[in-house]
């Protein structure tokens, strides 16, 4: 629950950002989020929390 939260968080800043730079427009972000929806939804959405879950292990892993 914590990593999810954590990415989408992250996830959500980074829109922000691109949003007010401009590179990302709204259309974009929509069509993005959508696609974020559907991906949940679908077969492949396991696959996708457990490599994120991997990800993240392996990043807190690492010591400076």
């Amino acid at each position: 629950m914590a990593i999810s939260i954590s990415v989408v968080l992250l996830l959500l800043i980074l829109a922000v950002i691109f949003l007010r730079s401009g590179g990302l427009k709204v259309s974009h972000a929509l069509v993005c989020g959508l696609l974020g929806f559907y991906l949940a939804s679908s077969s492949i959405a396991p696959t996708i929390h457990s490599g994120v879950s991997t990800t993240a292990d392996i990043v807190s892993g690492l010591r400076p």
